[in-house]
């Protein structure tokens, strides 16, 4: 991140001050919404909803930028924009079986800013900054520790990166990679490629929700390390706007492949339609469709969760109508860092109504997969 939006970013939001020296894309987020005052001011919270929803965000911070504000319909109180960006008080509410590191990233951490869980490919975080705090995010509590000092940490990354030659691909998550500023992304990649790393992967929501940041030379910049995969985050056919298109152009356009991984969410696309729109409209700009996962058991996300039978029926009904380039693998991570699966696969199978045999495809353990969303006082996974 430049230091000009690091000066930006920490200007109290009711200043609203923007350094004359950023970008328009840092512009867009600085004017976002930290606080709950500023959804008030913006008429999307109702004064008298405020004190109890600065309770969610004491917990769970928020970030929103100015455009993706933009996207939500004030008048639908369920708009799908509305429920992925404003906290909620349902976010208080803890299920059994719900944990802070659902897909265990903590049980295959390396060095500081490394989780090796698969024996070809790494995650790395460069930080855990986002343009957005989704409010389903399986991360949301990872957000919320101290900011990754990369220049401190990568050292200790690259050193493990060298000793496992092994790992072919890694993967930039977070966080968002993409709130690096470009020279610094491109520096991260230039030493990723140097130690023989034959494929990098980035995860972003920027496309989606702040897509101004992709602009032509960034694309130009991220294409020099190809082969390199850009793994989009669209959830709903409202984020494929004509700002959203136009990142995704430039991305395409400098030879980058995009792809797209969408979470099923109650209350946003839990829908066979709202999937299929969303997917063509995917293809419409030349982003393949992945993954559709199946929501994982973080804490405080319990409303937006389905169960995995609706989520296998809603799979079923886009299998036949939509072509196989519009066909995400529907996955679900097995809890606690045992790997991902596909649903409808050998690796899933029923033992009694919402309860799951899981079997991991790394080290072949069982998991015993009780469906929150259809027991909510069962124990969630255990081994």
């Amino acid at each position: 991140m430049s230091a000009s939006l690091d000066r930006a970013l920490t200007v109290l939001p009711a200043a609203r001050a923007v350094p004359s020296d950023i970008e328009p894309w840092s512009r867009s987020l600085v004017r976002g919404a930290r606080d709950v005052p500023a959804l008030v001011e913006r008429g999307l919270v109702a004064p008298g909803d405020a004190a109890a929803l600065a309770r969610v965000i004491e917990r769970y911070g928020m970030l929103v930028s100015d455009y993706y504000l933009g996207l939500i319909d004030r008048d639908d109180p369920d708009c799908p924009i509305r429920k992925q960006a404003l906290p909620d008080l349902a976010e208080l509410a803890e299920l059994p079986g719900e944990r802070p590191d659902p897909i265990g990233d903590a049980a295959h951490g390396q060095a500081e800013v490394l989780v090796h869980r698969y024996p070809d490919r790494a995650l790395l975080f460069p930080t855990f900054r986002c343009p957005m705090f989704c409010r389903y995010c399986f991360r949301k509590v990872a957000l919320n520790d101290e900011p990754i000092r990369l220049r401190y940490a990568l050292d200790g990354a690259l050193d493990y990166l060298r000793s496992h030659p092994e790992i072919r691909e890694v993967i930039l998550t977070g966080g968002d990679p993409l709130m690096l500023s470009d020279e610094r992304l491109g520096g991260l990649l230039e030493r990723l490629t140097a130690i023989g790393i034959r494929r990098i992967r980035i995860h972003t929501r920027f496309p989606v929700t702040l897509p101004m940041r992709v602009d032509r030379a960034l694309a130009r910049r991220l294409a020099r390390h190809r082969p390199l995969y850009l793994v989009t985050h669209f959830n709903h056919p409202r984020e494929l706007t004509a700002e959203s298109a136009a990142a995704l152009g430039h991305l395409v356009d400098a030879g980058i492949s995009v792809l797209n991984q969408s979470v099923l969410l109650r209350g946003v696309n839990a829908d066979a339609d709202v999937l299929a729109a969303l997917f063509e409209g995917l293809l419409d700009h030349q982003v393949r469709p992945y993954y559709l996962h199946h929501p994982d058991l973080t804490v405080g996300t319990g409303h937006f969760r389905v169960s995995l039978d609706e989520g296998l029926s809603i799979s079923a009904a886009l299998r036949g109508r939509l072509t196989g380039l519009a066909w995400p693998t529907y996955v679900l991570d097995i809890p606690g860092g045992a790997g991902k699966v596909p649903v409808d696969s050998h690796w899933v199978r029923p033992l009694d109504p919402g309860v799951w045999r899981l079997e991991s495809p790394i080290d072949g353990r069982i998991v015993r997969y009780v469906d929150p969303a259809v027991h909510p006082a069962g124990p969630g996974a255990t081994a």
